[in-house]
């Protein structure tokens, strides 16, 4: 069965390193966000998603768009894809961990390895943009 994962995430960049989450039980960390609901805009999802897993709000006001990349999915069969649709914006509120999510962390250059296929790419064009150290 071929057909794409599509995905929202949010890239939140301080200080050269971005945001990352990790999932209970996996080793392989994401950058936080999710799949859209039936009907949802990308930025309908994104402050839905990051309020249940990180526990702030989103200022609607400050999404920007960032980006769209595509790669093969993580852990799925041959042919499945993830679309991820990638916006920047500002928060209220503290961090903190919740729904699934067991840890967040600040990932720098050298966490390439620890992110999924589709991060990968958003990691080299942050890479490209000179914001991570």
């Amino acid at each position: 069965m071929s057909g794409n994962i599509d995905k929202v995430a949010w890239i939140h960049v301080v200080d050269g390193k971005v945001l990352g989450a990790r999932s209970k039980g996996k080793d392989t960390w994401y950058f936080p966000g999710g799949k859209r609901e039936t009907g949802e805009t990308d930025e309908q999802t994104l402050i839905r998603e990051i309020e249940e897993e990180l526990s702030v709000r989103i200022k609607p006001e400050s999404i920007r768009p960032f980006g769209r990349f595509e790669a093969a999915a993580h852990g799925k069969a041959e042919g499945v894809n993830v679309v991820m649709t990638c916006l920047s914006a500002d928060y209220e509120g503290e961090l903190a961990p919740a729904a699934e999510i067991e840890e967040l962390g600040w990932l720098d250059s050298s966490d390439r390895d620890k992110v999924s296929a589709v991060s990968r790419l958003i990691f080299d064009r942050l890479q490209e943009m000179k914001l991570l150290s």
